[in-house]
């Protein structure tokens, strides 16, 4: 039996010496009879040629590292390899050190697959999956606080890097609505982070320079102040992107499509914790559109998927979003790289079972560019990839569209066939 690389599909693929990314079938070879003689001594012939590859192998091997570490420098460095500087690294990758995964440091994910670009809007917006940050807002500013951090970049750096959700925790204070990362529903000087106001213009900031793009933020709500949000959502500039509520699908329907959303500017959903600001003040309460699982420790435990206490239970299809959280009680920025890994892509498929084989739309981390390697990019990859052509990469979709293309295209060509005209060198295709 012989090997014969296959092309097309996004299946596994096995492995020889030389071509580590090709897929193989085994097919028989007449001068191959089923004998054990003539077997055995192709047999033989194989041992014996792959032992003069290992043997070629094992001369050549050292230069080739040497001449690979060489090369990779300004900007040639690919994911995973080792490096130095971030401009080492090949664009959308930066270096990074994660003591729990490798030594030393490694070129890393930086940013998220730009979805719109690689496949088309045409599907409802609960077809897609987004990267979403916990706690988005809570990153060390060199401001004293008894209040651990979950991010370390801006919220601009963060949608610029490809998050499309942001999680937010809104309170009073100081006669405004500030974001905090506190205790009690009241925050506190040692619990503040920035008016809410600054974050809010810096989403505003970014939907006005990205025409195309949609921004989902979810609040975690303390503000008692009558009309507190609607006021600082309007001084924000944000309300002429707002999606409204009566606009959002009862019952597990189907999401607007995602291109309509952007050519009627509706691309800022605003999801809260309070049921009655729905009626209030047109701010959806979560849980009538969406399911979560449990937040912190609880939603880490491998082979798990619990609902949070708030949330219906996760295969209840009456609500077309699917919210799945996977970041620590306690959150350590030194520990992050090593939970945002295979892990996170475990739980995503766990999570798929748990939900009633629904993908999650919201993935919630922290840290969110931490990682061995794909890390949290990776696993958004594999959602949406799943989604929108049952593969475990969003980017083997296109190939497995490309393929498709090209065997519709030579089903044309053998149906049809280039006639000349009767004058002169025009050609029309026309049927067999």
């Amino acid at each position: 039996m012989v090997g014969f690389p296959v092309v097309g599909g996004c299946g596994g693929s096995i492995t020889d010496g030389f071509s580590p990314e090709v897929e193989y079938v085994l097919v028989h070879r007449p001068e191959f009879p089923y004998s054990s003689t003539a077997f055995d001594q192709f047999h033989f012939k194989l041992i014996d040629m792959e032992f003069r590859r290992f043997s070629f192998l094992l001369f050549v091997t050292p230069f080739l590292f040497i001449s690979i570490a060489a090369a990779c420098s300004n900007g040639t460095c690919k994911l995973r390899d080792d490096c130095e500087t971030d401009g080492d690294c090949e664009s959308g990758l930066y270096c990074f050190s994660c003591p729990q995964g490798y030594p030393g440091s490694k070129c890393v994910r930086l940013t998220a697959t730009p979805l719109f670009n690689l496949m088309n809007d045409s599907l409802p917006f609960n077809k897609y999956s987004f990267l979403t940050t916990h706690n988005a807002f809570a990153i060390d500013d060199g401001t004293p606080r008894v209040t651990p951090t979950n991010q370390e970049d801006n919220v601009t750096q963060q949608l610029n890097n490809g998050v499309r959700a942001l999680m937010l925790d809104t309170y009073d204070y100081e006669d405004t609505v500030w974001l905090c990362h506190s205790f009690g529903g009241k925050c506190h000087d040692y619990t503040k982070f920035v008016p809410a106001i600054d974050t809010l213009k810096e989403i505003e900031a970014f939907l006005s320079a990205n025409p195309k793009e949609i921004v989902t933020v979810i609040l975690e709500d303390y503000v008692q102040a009558p009309n507190g949000l609607t006021n600082v959502f309007t001084n924000a500039g944000l309300k002429k992107y707002w999606f409204p509520v009566t606009s959002m699908p009862k019952s597990g329907q189907d999401w607007p499509l995602v291109r309509d959303m952007v050519a009627n500017n509706q691309r800022l959903l605003v999801f809260g914790s309070v049921k009655s600001k729905e009626q209030s003040e047109g701010i959806a309460y979560q849980w009538n559109y969406m399911v979560e699982n449990q937040y912190g420790d609880g939603g880490m435990k491998a082979g798990e998927c619990p609902n949070r206490g708030e949330s219906s239970s996760l295969n209840d299809t009456t609500k077309s979003l699917v919210l799945v959280n996977y970041f620590r009680t306690l959150s350590l920025k030194v520990l992050a790289c090593g939970q945002n890994n295979e892990d996170l892509l475990d739980m995503t498929k766990t999570c798929y079972t748990a939900s009633g084989n629904r993908w999650a739309n919201f993935l919630a981390v922290d840290f969110y560019k931490r990682s061995e390697g794909g890390g949290t990019f990776q696993a958004v990859d594999l959602l949406n990839g799943e989604r929108l052509c049952g593969c475990n990469d969003v980017h083997a979709c296109v190939a497995k569209l490309i393929t498709s293309l090209n065997y519709n295209l030579l089903i044309f060509l053998e149906e049809e066939v280039v006639r000349p005209e009767a004058c002169g060198s025009n050609m029309t295709l026309g049927t067999k």
